[in-house]
């Protein structure tokens, strides 16, 4: 491949498609996106509900985690997105941006400086595009298009009845000045389909002649000469080939992707590269470290009759959602399914809410979620711990770039968090027991009856958590006076020139909700790094 690139952006998912927008604003700057994955033309992704679909198959990686030591040895599916958009183009749309004290977190505690809530609260606003809300908490311009659900599913108007009668009240707004509550999310749709990073960012890029996209691109390593990284090396369906950048490589391949071409490009812990028989260019101890994510775990119960979207699994229900979707741009197809959610506390002591719910108007819709019994009907309530304390680790399976890496969440690695987790299953069981959800409500299948103790509800959440798509934090920004930091607060990666780290994996922590909007924002604040705007 000829030279003659300003920057290359390895990894076409919410950040990198950021990236490849706001940098070719100017005409003047040549910028090549390489993408593992392929297009986003499969008709389920652009259809609210295919979320439920999403979560396995060949748009994804196919990754299990290491088996979980504290969550009964089991390999967890760990859905990572492969294909333009990335986890935008197969995620539930859930739109929520964490708590201002994150943020502050970041650069009170966290060495980041710059990524304080004031600081980055524009990046957030010049992102948002939304249908419904304005004002100095939302900006209605952005490329990502935000929107209410257009027809709440009735039970998803029970689930949020049902929080205030336990005590939760109502929040219209989770991206307001205050969290807490129960409410409807609000999603990342536009005109009823979704809008991914590829559709609102990307496509109205694509056109300019100074961005090259090319998908089916496995990037192998990133060339470093004299401490400078001046390219890639990668293969398509045509063999290996080789890409230049005159001014910078930016990787934005995400949470997973991110430690495991680092560390192939011989920048990671020098011990692990040296195992692998790879030549140690910088050793960086933090890379593939620090990773945090989300464990949600789900209760599930059986409806009285079809009161859910689980009917619309019977054959002439599909048909008539389809025909409505197609003629009107209305009806189920048009539900993200995870309509419904809350933010609440498992101890009242905390300043911010440390629990985090998504009710979902379906049984069995993720892969790895328990379901209702054949031809019935059911609702789902998962919970996590939303500042989890445990930390895991990426690691090379070994130095073949088609090898996945091992993936170790370390879900409930720490006491606290098992602690919390429980005091989250124990409050969705008591929404569920509320008078608007029990007039619904057959049976609560999991946990069953036979849960009761505090020793029970832990070997539950040990059985039944998986991940909640959120892992982050694995490349993290932090002060020079922090070794386990990977980039500072430029997200520029220490000890090498031109490359920098745009994407999830730099959060020095997990934020307190959903992490797509906030992966948006670092793509639109690295864009100004990158071109010196800050």
């Amino acid at each position: 491949m000829a030279d003659g690139y300003d920057y290359i952006i390895v990894g076409g998912g919410s950040s990198g498609c950021v990236l490849a927008n706001r940098l070719t604003e100017d005409s003047s700057c040549r910028v090549l996106l390489l993408e593992a994955g392929g297009k986003d033309w499969h008709p389920l992704i652009h259809m609210p509900v295919g979320f439920a679909k999403m979560t396995t198959g060949p748009h994804t990686w196919g990754l299990v985690t290491a088996p979980q030591k504290h969550a009964n040895n089991r390999e967890i599916p760990y859905a990572q997105a492969r294909v333009i958009g990335g986890g935008s183009s197969i995620n539930a749309e859930v739109f929520t941006r964490g708590n201002p004290a994150d943020y502050d977190r970041w650069a009170r505690d966290e060495g980041c400086d710059g990524w304080s809530f004031p600081e980055i609260q524009k990046y957030f606003l010049r992102s948002e595009g939304n249908t419904f809300l304005a004002g100095d908490w939302h900006g209605t311009d952005g490329e990502l298009g935000v929107s209410n659900v257009p027809e709440p599913q009735p039970m998803t108007r029970a689930f949020v009845q049902a929080c205030q009668q336990r005590g939760i009240p109502h929040n219209p707004d989770f991206n307001g000045p205050v969290q807490q509550g129960a409410g409807v999310y609000q999603t990342t749709t536009r005109n009823g389909k979704r809008c991914s990073a590829a559709v609102g960012y990307l496509r109205p890029a694509s056109a300019r002649p100074n961005l090259t996209v090319r998908t089916g691109c496995l990037v192998h390593r990133v060339v470093i000469e004299k401490g400078r990284a001046i390219g890639v090396d990668f293969s398509d369906k045509s063999g290996r080939l080789s890409a230049r950048a005159s001014t910078e490589v930016l990787i934005t391949s995400g949470a997973i992707g991110t430690p495991k071409l680092m560390m192939l490009s011989g920048l990671g812990p020098a011990d692990h590269l040296r195992e692998h028989s790879i030549q140690v260019v910088q050793d960086l101890p933090g890379v593939g470290e620090n990773l945090n994510d989300h464990f949600g775990i789900d209760i599930v119960a059986e409806l009285t009759g079809h009161h859910s979207l689980d009917k619309y699994n019977k054959l002439h229900w599909m048909v008539w959602a389809g025909a409505q979707y197609y003629l009107f741009g209305s009806g189920p197809v048009t539900s993200n399914v995870v309509e419904g959610g809350a933010f609440w506390y498992a101890d009242r002591d905390q300043a911010i809410p440390d629990l985090q719910f998504h009710f979902l108007a379906g049984a069995g819709a993720e892969a790895g979620v328990p379901s209702v019994p054949k031809g019935s009907s059911g609702i789902t309530l998962n919970s996590y711990t939303l500042r989890p304390k445990a930390r895991g680790t990426v690691k090379l399976r070994s130095a073949d770039p088609a090898a996945l890496p091992i993936v170790d969440p370390n879900f409930l690695g720490h006491p606290d968090d098992l602690k919390t987790s429980v005091e989250g299953v124990k409050i969705s069981r008591e929404i569920f027991e509320q008078a608007a959800l029990q007039k619904r409500i057959r049976k609560i299948r999991f946990p069953d009856e036979n849960v009761r103790t505090q020793a029970d509800y832990e070997a539950y959440a040990r059985q039944y958590g998986r991940t909640s798509y959120h892992p982050t934090c694995t490349c993290k920004m932090g002060a020079d006076s922090d070794p386990m930091a990977v980039v500072d607060s430029q997200l520029r990666v220490r000890g090498i020139d031109g490359l920098r780290i745009c994407d999830s994996s730099v959060m020095p922590s997990l934020v307190g909700s959903n992490t797509n909007a906030p992966t948006i924002m670092i793509g639109e604040k690295a864009a100004d790094l990158v071109r010196g705007n800050r």
